[in-house]
């Protein structure tokens, strides 16, 4: 199993932003699908962005479009997201996942690999 890293959560104010990096301790090479999820509190887990690795493809669920990038650094085998103009709505703890091919690499029971997560808190 891939062990994946998080790091970069935190507290900020509405309408400010931050980047989550996501570090693989091996490589992700032959990984066709990166995503990110996020599990606010008292909620179940929802994707939020994925990444198709063999084109560089990227998808966004509705509620970040626009708002939030996902990127991926082949050489240091980090995958990032670039969040901003973040509201109390992406309160979340957030989770970075390596898997086999989905739809808009969405469906998370394709993802076999999981980080432990980061913690994202906006205050309005």
């Amino acid at each position: 199993q891939r062990q994946l890293m998080e790091s970069g959560g935190g507290s900020v104010q509405r309408g400010q932003s931050l980047r989550l990096s996501c570090a693989a301790a091996e490589g992700t090479a032959h990984v066709r699908c990166m995503a990110w999820f996020r599990q606010p509190p008292g909620a179940e887990r929802e994707w939020v962005a994925g990444l198709w690795t063999p084109d560089g493809t990227k998808y966004y669920s509705d509620s970040v479009k626009g708002r939030f990038t996902i990127a991926r650094d082949r050489t240091k085998n980090i995958l990032s997201l670039q969040m901003s103009d973040l509201g109390p709505a992406d309160t979340a703890r957030y989770y970075c996942a390596a898997g086999r091919p989905s739809p808009s690499c969405s469906h998370e029971d394709r993802f076999g690999d999981w980080g432990q997560g980061t913690e994202v808190t906006v205050s309005a």
